[in-house]
């Protein structure tokens, strides 16, 4: 039986540990920070691992069907008889997946940070925000009511502010923390509208009730489907508002242009991120969601399917001519997060129908793995360069064998090359895709090339290309990365091959019943091939150095251009803000505030001024003045009653 308080520790223990490191870490134990908040993520990690254990084989399933179990719940705020917001665990498959996912990649972070971060003068302060960020994610993941999935919602925005921007005394860190806060505010406000609507009409706030209420034909389904706006029902309003949210902490378009800023905080940072914690909570959400979207609202799936598909392919375009390796690997992130968000949106609920959704789920859990993976081997990279970019790196495989070794057995997974993790997942997304959409499906084939593309770009101009030119002093004292970082390099590169065979069809689907999947050799074959040719494309162009790469992006040059220049995305919001929002919104409005507004306070103001000036001169404390003012007014007195006497 599954018990609630070592349940409970999973998301204490982070917390506990980032309250001791950040009220006495940096003062009293500075060192011993790092080894304290691993230590503390090494057992929320095994405690994961076993509730994962106990639910998927033990207690979770019940005839055939695994069950959504309230391990914990508490009346937080009580607003109404039906409506409150509860502070609870639920443990169901995608929950239980994704405590572990989250504990296992932030206790690798962890390990590799020791080795990455030391000497970092803020160094308790980076583990105990490390913390921070593990426990707003996995609140988010255990939460039972859709207003405490908020609440750890913006605690993730918090915690990546903080990371992101933990250079603090580096401009661009800070702009870049500013940017993903401030964008990611504006898809949030949209979640908490869409929270309201759906709770207005579903009546409570608790997701297995609202799942019921809105699944099944009653009067709540009547009632929200029935009213509309815009020629749209209150359901489907509801669904996309909610979508935003999603959207904008996935990095999806429109909302994309944050992540890849988000860069400028430590590279590990850049990993938790992108793995396990804030991009992937917006397919979490959409999955949480998705007996609504899918059995009451396919208008609106269709929605989250064409944003994904167009997001994922407008992400690899730009991932093919960025420089700096941590950005390919932003866009990178971006559209395998669009992969996962429009295998959501071509799938059905129910049997082999939910192949999308198993699909979607099976690719976040072994892109957790295999990105966690390149970012971690982007980091040993940069360790030893001391550089981003491509241009100075080149040859370092004879110089980092392990980290080389590591980081192209995710490249391969990452491709869909067979037996690699990603192939098992990226055809299950391309098969429903196949059954549902053959537009989407077109789109996803392509993407994958381009994917295969990029990243062996990316590879060979790593570790082949040309031979490595030492550029200091630094690059005499050391080679290959420290224990500390090697070793979660070399867990995950073992994971990116094994972890594709996991039997995802028989633990987490839409509706809790197991199916059976089926490799299909010939549908196979196609994709596999069309990445082996990219990966031949970028061996021919990158593996030694020539002037083919820039002859090719000479001869696409405006097209190159824009997609180097991301589409130029960040000019037009900035455009938008500047050029019509601030002036001809915001100057008007400021001086509404100032000269009307302000100017009627001001007035309200100087009256009483005047007033109080006019007044004064009676309190002037002179015995004369009081005098005649009483005999003034008893004067009056008499003759207003002669007055009126007469």
């Amino acid at each position: 039986m599954l018990n609630s308080n070592y349940i409970a520790l999973i998301p204490l223990l982070p917390i506990i540990t980032f309250l001791i490191i950040g009220l006495f870490g940096r003062r009293y134990f500075p060192k011993f920070s790092g080894i304290l908040g691993t230590l503390s993520l090494l057992v929320a990690f095994v405690l994961s691992a076993f509730v994962a254990y106990q639910y998927f084989f033990e207690v979770g399933k019940v005839y055939g069907v695994y069950q959504k179990i309230i391990a914990m719940k508490y009346v937080w705020l009580q607003f109404s008889p039906n409506v409150a917001i509860d502070m609870g665990i639920l443990l169901d498959p995608i929950s239980v997946m994704m405590i572990v996912i989250v504990t296992f990649i932030s206790l690798m972070v962890h390990i590799y940070s020791m080795g990455y971060m030391h000497g970092e003068p803020r160094y308790a302060t980076y583990y105990a925000f490390l913390s921070l960020f593990t426990f707003s994610m996995l609140g988010l993941v255990l939460s039972t009511n859709i207003f405490q999935i908020y609440i750890f919602w913006e605690l993730v925005g918090v915690s990546s502010f903080l990371l992101i921007g933990f250079y603090y005394e580096k401009p661009s860190a800070v702009a870049a923390s500013k940017k993903a806060f401030i964008v990611t505010r504006f898809a949030d406000l949209g979640f908490l509208i869409g929270i309201l609507v759906l709770s207005y009409f579903s009546g409570t706030l608790d997701f297995q009730t609202l799942i019921q209420r809105l699944t099944t034909e009653g009067s709540y389904l009547s009632n929200i489907v029935s009213s509309s706006f815009l020629g749209a029902s209150a359901l489907t309003w509801g669904l996309l508002l909610v979508f935003a949210g999603g959207a904008g902490k996935s990095a999806m378009f429109p909302f994309h242009i944050w992540l890849p800023d988000a860069m400028e905080g430590p590279t590990p940072v850049s990993a938790l991120i992108h793995a396990a914690t804030m991009v992937v909570a917006g397919v979490y959400l959409v999955a949480r969601l998705f007996p609504i979207f899918s059995n009451s609202c396919p208008g609106a799936l269709d929605v989250v399917a064409y944003i994904g598909i167009f997001s994922s392919l407008l992400a690899a375009i730009i991932a093919c001519t960025q420089t700096d390796i941590k950005r390919v690997l932003a866009y990178s992130t971006m559209s395998q997060i669009g992969f996962m968000m429009f295998a959501l949106g071509v799938s059905g609920f129910y049997g082999e129908e939910g192949v999308g959704f198993m699909g979607s789920m099976f690719h976040l859990f072994t892109h957790s793995i295999f990105k966690a993976l390149l970012f971690l081997g982007a980091g040993a990279v940069i360790h030893y360069v001391h550089s981003n970019e491509m241009k100075d790196m080149g040859g370092l495989r004879k110089l980092m064998p392990i980290t080389h070794i590591t980081f192209l057995l995710a490249c391969l997974a990452i491709a869909g090359i067979p037996p690699f993790a990603g192939f098992f997942s990226k055809e299950e997304i391309l098969l429903a895709c196949w059954n549902s959409n053959k537009i989407i499906f077109g789109a996803a084939v392509l993407t994958a090339g381009l994917t295969a593309f990029y990243m062996f770009r990316l590879y060979f101009s790593i570790f082949w290309n040309k031979e490595y030119k030492t550029h200091g002093s630094h690059d005499d004292h050391h080679g290959e990365a420290p224990g500390s970082m090697l070793l979660p390099l070399i867990i995950l590169a073992g994971l990116s091959v094994v972890a594709g065979f996991v039997p995802f069809s028989h633990l987490v689907t839409a509706d809790g019943l197991r199916f059976e999947t089926e490799f299909h050799l010939g549908f196979a074959i196609g994709p596999v091939l069309l990445a082996t040719a990219a990966i031949f494309l970028a061996w021919y162009m990158y593996a030694k150095e020539s002037l083919l790469p820039q002859k090719m992006a000479d001869s696409f040059k405006s097209f190159y251009t824009a997609a180097y220049r991301k589409f130029y995305f960040d000019e037009i919001y900035l455009f938008i803000t500047k050029k019509i929002i601030f002036n001809l919104i915001g100057r008007p409005a400021a001086w509404i505030d100032k000269n009307i507004f302000d100017g009627f306070m001001n007035l309200i103001a100087s009256v009483t001024e005047f007033v109080s000036e006019s007044v004064k001169s009676f309190q002037s404390g002179k015995v004369q003045d009081y005098a005649i003012y009483f005999f003034a007014g008893t004067l009056g007195f008499v003759l207003l009653f002669i007055y009126l006497w007469i």
